[in-house]
């Protein structure tokens, strides 16, 4: 797992260059052997990215020089999408992706479970039911064990059920249990062949006026077992103070709209004390710690070295820090391994390139290869001080590629060479470790003990340079990276990756037939080798026709791709299935799909996933045929109304009127597009005279924090944070002889069965007179909701809001979705 040891406080750096290797500058370099200094650490615990405290993990690791982490049990995989249409997984990486970015900007480190965040709970009970609870517990324990924090931080207080998010609390429940188990030699005894136990000294929960309803009560509260912390501090150095750092860093969180301005002045954090003695010294966290070098055994010596290399570093001349702290680490080297020397010693190493300017680069000038390939990495050396440094050999992590220059590296000069990597047959394909196996609603199968916890994947190709430093020798590890130069953004770097010979996509994940006329499947094939041959097969379900069965292909170059076109014909009755397809080539079989995340704020990210769609045949009707559509938060509803035939026409909103909506059957608003969509606070009027003439409006969900216009109906419509997230909850009919119930389809208590997640989110809790509630429903124990589904007349038209999660059925092929979704679009004809 790579450490992060800057402040990142070169901020001035754009997404753009997300992967790009941090390169200390002199400040950065001074802050990183304070601490280095510094043995002591924080483990902050919470339940999903963006829950946890920017502004304390900053301070405890820029101000105090702590090692810092943070462990999100969870990835986000159940939250919404503001950026693009990913959701569950695959939202999950860009969210791990967010975290890691927010951390190289806070100073933190960053770890999770094995859980899955599958949505909305309401008590901690149904998610501890939902997660397997000796599991995660069991993760939380071996994060404690291999991270060995002194103190532990909650962010959420266990003492509370109901409360707030039902995952929240049982983060802290979890966290709580955890904290005597660590220490334990008979709980978990698995872990103990590959982690030591550990008893952290303190638990504290991260209070705050929030928690208690408000500063009067919270100004009252009992603080006799608290630590308040004055994080508002400045740093000359970096320019900044911690709170600006800390909305740096959580400005990362793009996907879940988190950014953040950042604030100056005085800000204070108050800790509960929860386990474990109180310091004496309530000012300090680590009162009664020992936090120096005399912690571990042989460390003295160390520990004198590194004082006077921080006491007299040259901020002119780093490198003049090389040979007191070659020598510390050749005695840190010679340490018994434990803990300590395992962080020491990569903290040391990345602190001695940066003083000595020291560039290791290997790079390959294509993107991916795939098991077997023979790949060209250019390696380079260079060293920029006046140093003594000597390149005494690079080695490739395959070990059969290795170069021996046995040369001085003299200021300026740079080594360079090009070696050949065989890449093993053996290798695992670059896709997130979490992702590799089958897995269920709660929980990530994760089979490897030791990949547990981890960000990322590690990747299993890269290179060894070892370097003679003022005569000591210091191996250093670099990845292999794929860099190019982009003619308006420059240099692009982007992980080098090992993927399928080839990736096989279908354009349509699920395919919709509402009758039994037979539709056309594309299947894309692409190449990862200058050229492959081979068979394409779908494997169907007898029940269904499929032509032709079998097709040959021969694709040249690599990266090229080929469409191949079959005909499906669905059977004559409702039906649900999978279609898989198998390409052939040689006597080796692939039925996998590269999908790739791009964005500019997150390394680029290549998973390899089955290929696979679902077929729905349905009994399903319609009137209408267009239906113009304003895009919202990244669903994917568009594309799923086209598939029951619809035209589906996707407008610019700042060019709509009610004249030029006049023509479609039904106009339909993207899920939280009043929350993102700035324009429609100057366009509502247009939407709701088009209404009023006689349109159908569908209003889908929207977070009540944060909408563009104050009307938001014709009529009383106030949002609430109400939701059901028990996807199987009982739906009750409250107008069963209303038409949309009826009209063209006859929506059952069926219709309802397979739903995922939820059953929706943001209900209305009050509304006027003019809408009818049609739907009731609500989770165990609970009052019924009726806001899900709300409908009126308004002129010649309708006005129809829903909180139902539409946009988490249509892309799982939920055959009852499309069939009250119709009826909405249909009830004006």
């Amino acid at each position: 797992m790579k450490k992060i040891f800057a402040l990142l406080i070169c901020l001035s750096f754009t997404s753009l260059h997300a992967q790009t290797p941090q390169k200390l500058n002199a400040a950065e370099i001074h802050e990183s052997i304070k601490k280095l200094n510094f043995l002591g650490s924080v483990l902050y615990i919470a339940a999903h990215p963006d829950d946890e405290n920017t502004r304390l993990i900053s301070y405890l690791s820029n101000k105090i020089h702590a090692r810092t982490g943070y462990l999100s049990l969870t990835r986000g995989d159940g939250g919404q999408n503001l950026i693009g249409p990913e959701i569950r997984e695959l939202l999950g990486v860009i969210r791990t992706q967010e975290l890691l970015a927010a951390r190289r900007i806070d100073g933190g480190n960053q770890f999770f479970t094995r859980a899955i965040d599958f949505g909305y709970t309401k008590t901690p009970d149904e998610t501890l039911n939902i997660w397997n609870k000796d599991k995660v517990l069991s993760d939380v324990v071996w994060t404690i064990r291999n991270f060995k924090p002194d103190v532990i931080i909650n962010r959420f207080n266990h003492r509370t059920s109901g409360d707030t998010h039902g995952q929240h609390t049982a983060s802290a429940l979890l966290s709580v249990e955890a904290f005597d188990l660590a220490g334990d030699k008979t709980a978990f005894q698995d872990q103990l062949a590959l982690a030591q136990t550990h008893y952290p000294k303190r638990l504290f929960f991260n209070t705050s006026p929030w928690f208690y309803g408000s500063d009067k009560a919270f100004e009252k509260a009992d603080k006799s077992n608290f630590l308040k912390f004055e994080t508002g501090v400045y740093f000359p150095s970096q320019g900044l103070s911690n709170p600006e750092i800390a909305a740096l860093s959580r400005s990362s969180h793009r996907s879940q709209g988190f950014g953040s301005a950042g604030s100056r002045g005085s800000q204070l954090e108050y800790i509960e004390l929860i386990a474990g003695e109180m310091p004496k010294d309530t000012s300090n966290l680590f009162d009664g710690i020992d936090t120096s070098w005399n912690r571990i055994e042989g460390g003295k010596e160390i520990g004198e070295i590194l004082t006077n290399v921080q006491a007299n570093y040259n901020f002119k001349d780093p490198s003049a820090s090389l040979p007191e702290l070659a020598k510390a680490y050749s005695l840190l080297d010679r340490l018994d391994n434990g803990y300590w020397k395992q962080v020491k010693i990569k903290e040391i190493k990345e602190i001695i390139a940066a003083c000595a300017g020291l560039y290791l680069d290997a790079k390959v000038s294509s993107a991916n290869a795939s098991p077997g390939e023979d790949i060209e990495v250019s390696l380079e050396a260079i060293n920029r001080s006046n140093s003594s440094l000597r390149l005494v050999s690079v080695n490739l992590s395959t070990a059969k590629s290795s170069s021996k220059p046995g040369i001085d590296l003299t200021n300026n000069i740079g080594w360079s060479r090009k070696l050949n990597l065989n890449i093993p047959e053996n290798v695992e394909y670059t896709t997130p470790y979490w992702l590799r196996s089958q897995f269920g609603i709660g929980m990530y199968n994760v089979k490897d003990q030791n990949l547990i916890g981890l960000p990322e994947t590690p990747r299993d190709l890269n290179v060894e340079f070892k370097i003679m430093v003022e005569g000591t020798e210091i191996p250093f590890t670099k990845n292999i990276l794929y860099e190019y130069t982009d003619d308006v953004k420059g240099e692009i770097i982007q992980p080098f990756e090992i993927v399928p010979a080839v990736s096989v996509k279908f354009n349509e994940k699920v395919m919709i037939f509402p009758d039994e006329a037979s539709k056309k499947i594309s299947v894309v094939l692409t190449s990862q080798k200058e050229k492959a041959a081979g068979t394409l097969k779908l494997q169907v379900p007898d029940t269904w026709k499929l032509t032709p069965e079998v097709a040959d292909f021969e694709i040249e170059g690599k990266g090229a791709s080929k469409t191949f076109q079959f005909n499906i014909t669905p059977p004559n009755g409702a039906s649900e299935s999978e279609i898989i397809p198998i390409v052939t080539i040689g006597n080796k079989k692939y039925s996998d799909e590269v999908v790739t995340i791009d964005y500019d704020h997150i390394p680029f990210q290549s998973l390899i996933v089955p290929a696979k769609t679902k077929l729905v045949k349905l009994n399903i009707k319609k009137k209408g045929d267009q239906i113009g559509y304003i895009a919202g938060a990244g669903d994917v509803v568009p594309e799923s109304l086209e598939q029951i035939g619809y035209k589906v026409t996707l407008l610019d909103v700042h060019t709509i009127t009610a004249k030029n909506l006049a023509k479609f059957d039904a106009l339909v608003i993207g899920i939280r597009a009043y929350n993102i969509v700035e324009t429609l606070k100057f366009k509502q009027a247009e939407l709701l005279k088009y209404a009023f003439n006689g349109g159908t409006l569908i209003v889908q969900y929207n977070n009540n924090r944060g909408i563009v216009t104050n009307k938001l109906a014709p009529y009383k419509l106030e949002l609430s944070r109400d939701r059901v997230t028990e996807e199987d909850a009982e739906v009750s009919f409250l107008e069963p002889e209303a038409s949309i119930l009826n009209t063209p389809n006859k929506i059952t208590a069926a219709d309802f069965n397979n739903w995922v997640q939820e059953r929706g989110l943001y209900f209305p809790d009050s509304w006027g007179k003019e809408f009818t509630p049609v739907l009731s429903m609500h989770d165990t124990n609970e009052e019924p909701m009726k806001g899900s589904l709300l409908i009126s007349e308004y002129g010649k038209g309708y006005f129809i809001y829903t909180g139902l999660s539409f946009f988490r059925q249509f892309p799982e092929g939920v055959p009852g979705a499309y069939r009250l979704f119709a009826n909405l679009v249909s009830i004006g004809k």
